[in-house]
């Protein structure tokens, strides 16, 4: 209760005073205050975007919530209305605008991944199939599958004689994870392949990287990827970022599963979540930048 009041307390009353007392003292508002005094990243960008959020003007609240092709128009409307002159503040406008692309694009991003995630795998959908069969050949380079509804996909971990069942939890976007990181680092998806297919410490690859695909997903819907994306990308976010993101997911755990040993995969849940908390756990700090540090295809 006393945590609510001085909450209250001071979003209402003592940061309204603070700021009106250090524009008297600087001349400057607080989101020039945060462009200036932060290089460019996580900090500035989430300190912009909670003020923002936080601040008594309806202007400035709807910008956290705008689309990325009226970025632009949104700078000169609140530089309007906080009186800010371009010809007295060179730096604010550039720095301004790159933290409205970052927090709109992140937004933009989300309903991307959300499109995907809400699409079922179609076994009429001919790209659907493709990019199946395609996840095949490059995990399964000398093996010929045998036809599209077979035990076979058992070897890259699906659980069943058809892999479109599999999908329905996180739709055609499992997939199209799948296939990026075999595209992209094909040789280190082969290698997490047959570490999944270790007689002792083996796993599921296909199924544990759709629920890799699923701990990304809620990652970027809870905001916990904010800081990660405002690091690595300086303006807006795009899907082959997400992708890049579930690359280092689904190498990162395998290097977590083969050190830990588990005695056996009916820990995976336990395991599952150890990882979570120690993804979750680098994603508070300000600096972070979770790339997967591996060559593409060596």
């Amino acid at each position: 209760m006393l945590a609510y009041i001085w909450q209250y307390f001071y979003s209402f009353f003592l940061r309204f005073c603070l700021k009106w007392l250090l524009r008297q003292l600087t001349g400057r508002c607080e989101l020039q205050r945060i462009c200036s005094g932060c290089a460019p990243g996580s900090v500035r960008t989430t300190r912009v975007e909670y003020s923002l959020k936080n601040s008594k003007n309806k202007v400035l609240r709807d910008a956290v919530n705008m689309k990325v092709d009226v970025v632009k128009d949104c700078v000169a409307q609140i530089m309007r209305e906080k009186n800010i002159m371009e010809q007295k503040d060179l730096v604010f406008k550039v720095s301004f605008q790159q933290c409205l692309l970052q927090i709109s694009g992140y937004n933009t991003l989300f309903a991307s991944v959300e499109n995907l995630r809400k699409e079922a795998f179609d076994s009429e959908n001919q790209q659907h199939e493709e990019m199946l069969l395609k996840l095949w050949d490059l995990l399964m380079p000398s093996v010929t599958l045998e036809s599209r509804v077979t035990k076979q996909w058992g070897s890259i971990g699906f659980q069943g004689d058809d892999p479109k069942t599999d999908f329905r939890g996180m739709g055609v976007l499992g997939l199209v994870n799948l296939l990026f990181f075999s595209e992209h680092y094909t040789d280190a998806a082969r290698r997490v392949l047959s570490h999944a297919n270790h007689p002792k410490l083996g796993y599921s690859y296909a199924i544990v990287g759709i629920n890799l695909t699923e701990m990304a997903y809620s990652l970027l819907r809870t905001g916990a990827l904010k800081r990660h994306f405002y690091n690595m990308v300086t303006g807006e976010p795009q899907l082959h970022h997400f992708h890049q993101f579930y690359c280092y997911l689904v190498y990162e755990f395998d290097q977590f599963w083969m050190e830990e040993e588990p005695d056996s995969i009916m820990d995976f849940n336990h395991y599952r979540e150890k990882f979570h908390e120690k993804v979750k756990g680098h994603l508070l700090e300000p600096e972070v930048a979770l790339v997967l540090n591996v060559d593409p295809n060596n």
